[in-house]
């Protein structure tokens, strides 16, 4: 009989695969998307912004969810979602049907993620959470390098008007073979008997229009909505509202969805911040890259697929490791692992500047291999470590905060940084607006590497079943506890 934690872990890896795999891929797609279905910049915005805000949308609540009730059948659900959204995307004749498919496809995605911080959470401690989540990173290291490869491939098989569909359909099988096995192995919700937990519905509502308000302005193209000076108010205004709320809720004696063991960890928070930086800055340079190589150099989408992929490759193997440098020297690892991102792409915009066109591929190659690798010694020990301060009973929910912190990062970042690229390769000068792009990421991963050495000197902390924080020795070194 197969190990039940083993398959449970198997089982969130292959969903990892199947929403990360579709987000590498279709970058790489996007050129051949908007010409053979003449998506006008608009419509483009949408499908390329529209699923990381729908995904940031549905982190939290869809967290809280899987704490209050079980995270069993969301994971099921926002699989199903996801899976069905990408046959709708991928049989499309419309674009708008697309950005449409795009945004349930965040949603799908944005339920199941927390679920699966939330299972690792549940079923590992100490070093095996910190190896099952750099697990969880290596699936997304492996996607990376499957996800463009594949994608420039198929396009350049089948052409670019139909090249796209199968790009976006890559994932259906991965989805149609992972929900039966769900429904079979999953833990199902282990409720006490005669408890019904809250779920702060209005603290819910109110976090989600702050989330909107904050990620439309971005999404919405030039013109359409309203003017854009209105959403910091609408945002500043949900969140005065949603702290006063919060407070209240909370004395009368019930949970809120901000959760002060959360919140009111300095380490978590810190951590989030951490991950928040640098996931928009290595999102937005991806497709600042991707958009260069093929729109400003002319590349087809397998050639430029072919020089980020070292990208990929470091990340998986870096990432497989990765639980060894921290369970040995802690957050410092991941400082000095950020410390190297900041240098690496900073390199990468001196490159975009100032290679001849000759060998800038093979100089992007170098670059991208380093990025990967420092990458890859980033993602799962901040994860583990920051994770650590979550108290059991809020797993799903912390693993949605700090990803939603990710996503409100990458749709700001891509939407700057697309924009900024965009621009210059319609003026004819891409090299230069590639490189303040990337400047741009920089400034980002500098940031992050600020927060994480914030944290360095700080005692370790454990979250104890009542959300209060107590001392105690390194757990990921020692095999105790929570990772972290």
């Amino acid at each position: 009989m197969p190990n039940r934690r083993t398959v449970s872990l198997a089982i969130c890896l292959c969903a990892a695969f199947t929403t990360l795999l579709d987000q590498s891929s279709l970058n790489t797609a996007i050129p051949s998307l908007r010409t053979a279905l003449d998506a006008g910049p608009g419509t483009l915005q949408w499908i390329v912004a529209g699923y990381s805000l729908t995904f940031g949308l549905a982190l939290v609540p869809a967290g809280r969810l899987g704490d209050a009730h079980g995270r069993k059948w969301l994971f099921v659900g926002g699989l199903s979602v996801f899976t069905a959204a990408s046959v709708v995307g991928g049989t499309a004749e419309s674009a708008w049907v697309v950005a449409l498919a795009r945004l349930l496809q965040g949603v799908g995605a944005g339920t199941v993620n927390p679920q699966i911080f939330g299972i690792i959470q549940e079923l590992f401690t100490g070093r095996e959470r910190t190896r099952a989540l750099a697990a969880y990173a290596t699936v997304g290291g492996i996607s990376g390098v499957i996800g463009p490869l594949v994608g420039g491939t198929v396009i350049g098989a089948l052409g670019e008007q139909d090249g796209w569909r199968w790009v976006m359909l890559l994932n259906v099988p991965f989805g149609l073979i992972t929900v039966p096995l769900a429904l079979k192995w999953l833990p199902a919700a282990a409720r006490r008997p005669g408890t019904r937990p809250a779920l702060d519905l209005a603290g819910l509502a109110l976090l989600a229009t702050a989330t909107l308000a904050v990620l439309l302005p971005f999404v919405l193209p030039d013109g359409q909505g309203p003017p854009r000076f209105w959403w910091p108010v609408v945002a500043a205004a949900a969140l005065v509202t949603l702290i006063a709320w919060e407070r209240w809720y909370a004395r009368s004696g019930r949970t809120p969805i901000l959760l002060p063991a959360l919140l009111g960890s300095r380490g978590f928070s810190l951590g989030a911040l951490t991950a928040m930086f640098q996931f928009g800055a290595t999102m937005s340079a991806s497709l600042a890259l991707t958009l260069f190589l093929q729109d400003g150099l002319g590349w087809s989408p397998l050639h430029a697929a072919l020089t980020i992929l070292p990208s990929s490759l470091g990340f998986a193997i870096a990432s497989s490791q990765s639980w060894r440098l921290v369970s040995r020297y802690g957050r410092i690892s991941v400082v000095w692992a950020l410390t190297g991102s900041f240098v690496t792409l900073a390199v990468t915009a001196a490159v975009i500047g100032w290679v001849p066109a000759g060998q800038i591929g093979l100089a992007l190659t170098v670059t991208q291999l380093a990025m990967g690798i420092s990458g890859g010694l980033i993602i799962s020990p901040n994860q583990a470590l920051t994770l650590a301060h979550a108290p059991a009973s809020a797993a799903g929910l912390a693993g949605g905060f700090l990803q939603v912190s990710q996503r409100i990062s990458a749709t700001i970042a891509t939407a700057a940084v697309a924009g900024v690229v965009l621009a210059g390769i319609t003026a004819g000068v891409a090299r230069e607006a590639v490189a303040h792009g990337l400047v741009i990421c920089v400034a980002m991963l500098a940031l992050a590497t600020f927060c994480a050495a914030l944290d360095v000197r700080r005692p370790r902390v454990a979250t104890e079943p009542g959300g209060r924080e107590a001392p105690h020795t390194p757990p990921i070194a020692s095999g105790a506890g929570p990772a972290g």
